[in-house]
């Protein structure tokens, strides 16, 4: 064969960017003609203002070349070997766990669950919300409160909210004390005086031998406390309800298994995390915090709620309630920052429970605890060793002294790790996963310097039938929990993986079809940035652990650090934000600190565009700053006399300006770095909200056209999953200036500056457990694929444009009539006209398959629409044919064809009961049923629309009897 191809011209696999990209060339071709554009390169000129353009040398990402997905994954694999999992009896609120096969593969693993996104469609997400919905009653079941959230970020940020919680409440007493346990987790107790000193809240830590003889509004228990030691805290809760406080607890949720509820002790909060429900330790996270209250607190509970409501023909059905989003009504009124959860996490958690069932997490608990008191019994047989507490539940505190790094040496080096309190005291920690030999290895590590006892001749046989349980009867829990009947009905594996793939089928995720939501990139999260997230070496770690046993880690961390860093063009970037909201926070408070280290108090005003994202002013206040609204002219963009006329109102007290690039508007404003100079002239900082970052990656860089400081959305740029509202990471990106107000942490020296102002998240680096799906990400696209990908979405933002243009006004556009990498549909007039409202598109879009885009924000009565770059042009297309023919469907209501409240879209979504029951609409069943006229794949919504106003009436937040779903 002459033709025969030489081995080194066949080179290697199609490099990963053109899987990770969807459009092909002829697509793009087909594309560029319909937006008029000669080559994605001259779009892109086109539409980014030449200001902003990387030029020159700077045009060039200085990443490491791009690499072959077995290429990626055996360089990860190189740097996982770098870490050392170990039996991880530190404690501290992190704990091994075991989590179930057949959640790990059918939850964790699955992309019918981590593709998801927030529920805000409640009809085609019924799945997700009724495991959340086992979640809360999972957590207000063992607190004993009624009310309880689908998740908060962490067990420190939800004391911290509860804190806040707790202030507004009793803003009568006149108080600014908040009363903390001494006995509490250190790195909660960071964390609440992150958030406190910017709000004037004083965080008092007492020992609480007695209560402070002072005026306080609010007071946090751990229990049991973090040295392991229990007491019973009623007299105490009791006290503080008497001065008019509300009390907080921090409860472990396995130990309330045995230990009475929080509710029964008189607290009026309970916080904490479920991580040892299955949750993987992964370095510190991402784990699902929770917060329950007591019924009188349930309308000022931060965060999501699931509750329940009734749909279109009276079936009980789920949505997210009350104040959901409330940061885009109350904005800078918000009493949270909070938008996002941990839903795929406490899915897992909700998922464990269920397999498991009451009498399962009670036996778990008790082994746990008769491990415990085994261990505790073994080791006050042991010369020179002293447990400081009689009374606990997991954990107890040796002391040894002289010899606590001695102990923890030789424990490492039999592979278990415990914790160092001082010099002289160890902490040790049992789990599920606790064993006999890991008795032993801590019993050898504590009594290796005694020569007078062979640790040998302790037998743990004789130890159990000698010891008692370590919890006074005045603590032993006697009231149920998980008594529903979800939490018996699934007991093998094959009625789990059942249960679990019906929720899967019940909700609408990637894998299914596009998800067009605007500030939202719903990208592809492909497979292999996704496994190794399971792998113990990266799953199984302690936050923490030895620096020397997490060297992997610390090598990715650092190199996404670097190139995070590169790609933005700013100095230093810290991991640790768990959110997007969190990384806001830390951003601001960098700024916040630099001025104070300036010795200018006096700026705390931050300018906020009326276009911006709701968590930007709700940020701005918990970092102790006032905000001032800029107005945006019809332009869309930040309107530049109204800047001036605020900066020169403020010009003496000005911290910041906060603006989303390109806009939330979807537009690359022209004058973006003549307001960043107006601001730094003025003497104030630039917050750029890294939110649509998916529209610059290697065309501009925020750190180089005049920002100071931004966060990443690792979840929508970097591809980490949404997993149906969370795990997400924000980190913050700041120039030299800021870098030494980064966040730090009290555990982790490495974590941050020793300057800065605390963490902010409870983990020293956050969410690390899913770094490794950015890591992967970015050596796989390299600097070409990013560039390639940024040039896709903003050409696909722009092809919907100008397809639906002529259907839909798009509202907003920059040079040209060019729009960034999302578009604004004006729904507005036709509702005028017509009266369909932008719910009625969102819903019929579900009848044609798809996720509605983002409703009704930033601009009332509209969609906004990002398609991304990982959708092919078949499935864009499909998108546009399907609002191209819902106007023709509104069309038909505006010329009377159908009446205006019997129609196709005003009856969407159509369930399969509708349409094979009794008809009398005056449109043919089959166009409720089959609009696009596709009968094989077709997705139909377990419910009608849902009545959330009558949710929000009748608040039902934890699961419903059985009985109210009888169909009879």
């Amino acid at each position: 064969m002459t033709d025969r191809p030489s081995l080194a011209s066949l080179g290697a696999a199609s490099p990963f960017s053109r899987r990770h990209i969807g459009p092909s060339a002829h697509d793009v071709a087909t594309m560029l003609e319909v937006v008029g554009q000669p080559s994605v390169e001259e779009l892109l000129t086109a539409a980014l203002p030449a200001t902003i353009r990387l030029t020159g040398p700077d045009a060039t990402l200085d990443l490491p070349p791009a690499l072959s997905e077995p290429e990626a994954t055996e360089q990860l694999r190189h740097l996982a070997a770098r870490n050392r999992p170990m039996t991880q009896m530190i404690g501290l609120g992190y704990y091994g766990t075991i989590t179930p096969p057949v959640v790990r593969r059918n939850v964790l693993e699955s992309p019918a669950w981590y593709t998801a996104y927030t529920p805000y469609q409640p009809e085609i997400s019924q799945g997700r919300l009724e495991a959340l919905l086992n979640f809360q009653t999972v957590v207000s079941d063992l607190t004993g409160l009624p009310v309880s959230g689908a998740s908060l970020l962490d067990e420190a940020t939800a004391a911290a909210e509860a804190m806040t919680l707790a202030r507004r409440a009793g803003k009568k007493l006149g108080t600014d004390t908040f009363v903390v346990d001494a006995d509490i987790h250190p790195q909660t107790l960071a964390v609440l005086q992150t958030r406190a000193e910017p709000l004037g809240i004083r965080v008092l830590v007492s020992d609480l031998a007695e209560l402070p003889d002072e005026p306080y509004f609010g007071l946090l228990l751990q229990y049991p406390g973090s040295s392991g030691a229990l007491r019973d805290p009623s007299a105490l809760i009791a006290a503080a309800h008497e001065r008019g406080a509300l009390v907080t607890v921090a409860a472990d949720l396995l130990g309330l298994c045995l230990l009475k509820s929080p509710a029964e002790l008189g607290a009026d909060i309970a916080v904490g995390s479920a991580q040892r429900f299955g949750v993987p330790l992964g370095f510190g996270g991402p784990h699902a915090g929770y917060m329950a209250v007591a019924e009188k607190l349930a309308r000022s509970l931060p965060g999501r709620l699931v509750g329940v409501s009734r749909d279109a023909a009276g079936a009980p059905a789920y949505r997210l309630a009350l104040q959901t989003r409330e940061q885009h009504i109350r904005r800078e009124k918000a009493t949270s920052n909070i938008c996002t959860a941990q839903v795929l996490l406490a899915v897992m958690a909700g998922a464990y429970a269920v397999w498991h069932g009451p009498e399962g997490l009670r036996q778990i608990a008790l082994r746990t605890h008769r491990m415990t008191a085994v261990l505790a019994a073994g080791l006050r047989q042991l010369p020179g060793a002293t447990v400081a507490t009689d009374a606990f539940f997991d954990t107890v505190r040796v002391t040894v002294p002289g010899r606590a790094d001695d102990v923890l040496a030789t424990a490492a080096a039999a592979g278990v790790n415990l914790l160092r309190v001082d010099a002289d005291t160890v902490g040790v920690s049992c789990d599920e996963t606790t064993t006999v030999e890991h008795l032993r290895a801590v019993w050898t590590a504590v009594g290796s310097d005694s020569t007078a006892f062979d640790v040998s001749g302790l037998d743990v046989s004789t130890l159990d039938v000698q010891t008692a349980d370590a919890i006074p009867d005045t603590l032993v829990r006697t009231s149920g929990y998980l008594e529903h009947p979800v939490f018996a009905e699934h007991r093998s594996e094959t009625a789990m993986l059942r249960y679990l793939r019906r929720l899967s089928d019940r909700d609408y995720a990637l894998d299914r079809g596009m998800i067009p939501l605007g500030s939202c990139t719903m990208k592809l999260n492909a497979t292999t940035e996704m496994e190794p997230v399971s792998w113990p070496e990266f799953a199984n770690i302690h936050p923490f652990a030895p620096v020397e046993q997490t060297a992997g880690y610390g090598a990715m961390i650092g190199d996404l650090e670097r190139w995070l860093a590169e790609v933005t063009g700013y100095d230093a970037v810290s991991l640790q934000p768990n959110a997007g909201s969190q990384g806001e926070f830390a951003g601001l408070l960098a700024i916040r600190s630099y001025h104070r280290g300036r010795g200018e108090t006096h700026r705390d005003v931050c300018l906020i565009p009326s276009s911006a994202h709701g968590t930007n002013a709700a940020s701005a206040v918990m970092a102790g700053l006032r905000v001032a609204v800029v107005a945006c002219d019809d332009a869309g963009n930040v309107d530049l006399s109204d800047l001036r006329a605020k900066i020169d109102a403020h010009r003496d007290d000005l911290a910041a300006l906060m603006v989303t690039y390109p806009s939330t508007h979807g537009v690359y404003e022209e004058t973006i770095t003549e307001v960043c100079a107006l601001v730094h002239d003025a003497g104030g900082q630039v917050y750029v909200d890294g939110a649509n970052l998916n529209a610059l990656l290697g065309f501009a860089k925020p750190g180089k056209f005049g920002a100071d400081v931004s966060h990443l959305n690792l979840h929508k740029t970097f591809c980490i999953p949404h997993g149906g509202g969370g795990p997400g990471i924000g980190p913050v990106a700041v120039r030299s200036h800021l870098a030494p107000y980064l966040p730090n942490h009290p555990l982790r020296a490495d974590a941050g500056p020793a300057t800065g102002p605390g963490p902010v998240s409870a983990a020293p680096w956050g969410s690390a457990g899913i770094l490794p799906v950015p890591w992967v990400y970015l050596r796989l696209m390299g600097a070409e694929g990013l560039v390639a990908a940024t040039g896709a979405a903003v050409l696909a933002a722009n092809y919907v444009a100008a397809r639906l243009r002529d259907h839909f006004p798009v509202l907003y556009a920059g040079t040209g009539g060019l729009v960034a990498h999302e578009c604004i549909l004006d729904l507005r007039p036709l509702t005028k006209s017509t009266g369909v409202t932008v719910d009625d598109v969102a819903k019929r879009l579900i009848d044609y398959g798809f996720h509605a885009p983002t409703m009704s924000f930033p601009v009332a009565g509209t969609l906004m629409v990002e398609p991304t770059e990982s959708e092919d042009l078949a499935e864009l297309d499909r998108f546009c044919d399907a609002m191209i023919a819902i106007r023709a469907e509104i069309a038909s209501v505006a010329d009377g064809t159908w009446p205006a409240d019997d129609n196709p879209l005003v009856n969407a979504p159509h369930t399969a009961t509708m349409v094979t029951g009794e008809w009398e609409h005056p449109y043919a069943r089959d166009l409720g049923a089959y609009p696009a006229g596709r009968t094989a794949d077709k997705y139909w919504p377990p419910v009608r629309r849902i009545d959330g106003a009558f949710g929000d009436r009748n608040l039902v937040c934890s699961c419903p009897a059985p009985e109210a779903f009888a169909t009879t």
